[in-house]
């Protein structure tokens, strides 16, 4: 892949006359705090993009996530804190310290061993920085989404092997935690009840990441399964001339059974 310098350039001149004297007020304000809660956003917008499959949206959603990144990049040059060229070339050194099955002469027989020496490598570059960065979860992001988080602690617990021998015994932990939420539910104790069933989603999180399946991108799927179905049965109510907001739950479930059986 070869990038357009010019292209690139021509994103840093405009960011140039956005900061400038002359440039835009609100644009001239921005440091990198300001524009996290932007990032995040931009960067689900892209998510959603590329799950949706548009190739329009994913180049426009791209590009936004970039100008952030470049915009963030340019405060922290102008201030000379460090440069682009440092990240990039920064980034390259480690993408390859880390991939030495490519880059290098290590074999590795599966996709386990992998992750296992992804971990140790990763965990040799903190100890190099601070002492306390050799525990497991040292390089956690704690900004991450709930779910996506859950998912993470326990693929790092897993490379560690902290973590079920097989299926079937965290079978039986699920099982175990779903009792425990009917136990909270049956004592209607709020605080126990959020207690347990953050539990069971914690250990449904790691039962998905052992069938290679994240639970963040399911929900994600069943959301939009959902929202999708919700609107045609929407669309068929219009037709049959029925408002839905005068209907039962059972003269909806008719419709959406109907919406179900069409996607077939």
């Amino acid at each position: 892949m070869k990038i357009n310098n010019v292209a690139l350039q021509s994103v840093l001149d405009v960011i140039d006359r956005l900061v400038a004297p002359a440039g835009c007020p609100w644009d001239k304000k921005q440091n990198p705090a300001s524009l996290c809660d932007y990032l995040i956003e931009e960067c689900f917008e892209l998510v959603e993009a590329i799950r949706s499959d548009d190739t329009s949206e994913i180049r426009e959603e791209m590009g936004d996530v970039f100008f952030l990144l470049l915009f963030i990049g340019h405060w922290y040059t102008n201030h000379e804190l460090f440069s682009l060229d440092q990240v990039w070339e920064e980034n390259a050194t480690k993408m390859i310290r880390r991939h030495p099955h490519v880059f290098g002469d290590q074999n590795i027989t599966d996709i386990g061993e992998l992750y296992t020496t992804w971990e140790k490598i990763k965990k040799e570059e903190k100890a190099e920085k601070q002492q306390e960065n050799k525990k497991v979860f040292s390089s956690l992001p704690r900004s991450l989404p709930p779910l996506l988080r859950a998912y993470r602690i326990n693929a790092k617990a897993a490379r560690v092997g902290f973590t079920w021998d097989k299926d079937t015994d965290q079978e039986a932990k699920l099982q175990e935690e779903w009792q425990e939420w009917l136990e909270a539910k049956r004592q209607n104790d709020p605080k126990k009840m959020e207690e347990e069933f953050g539990d069971y989603l914690f250990s449904l999180t790691e039962y998905a990441r052992r069938h290679n399946l994240k639970a963040n991108t399911c929900l994600s799927t069943a959301n939009n399964k959902f929202l999708s179905r919700f609107e045609k049965l929407e669309d068929l109510a219009v037709e049959k001339g029925l408002d839905i907001s005068e209907m039962s739950l059972q003269e909806m479930d008719v419709l959406w059974d109907e919406v179900k059986q069409k996607e077939k």
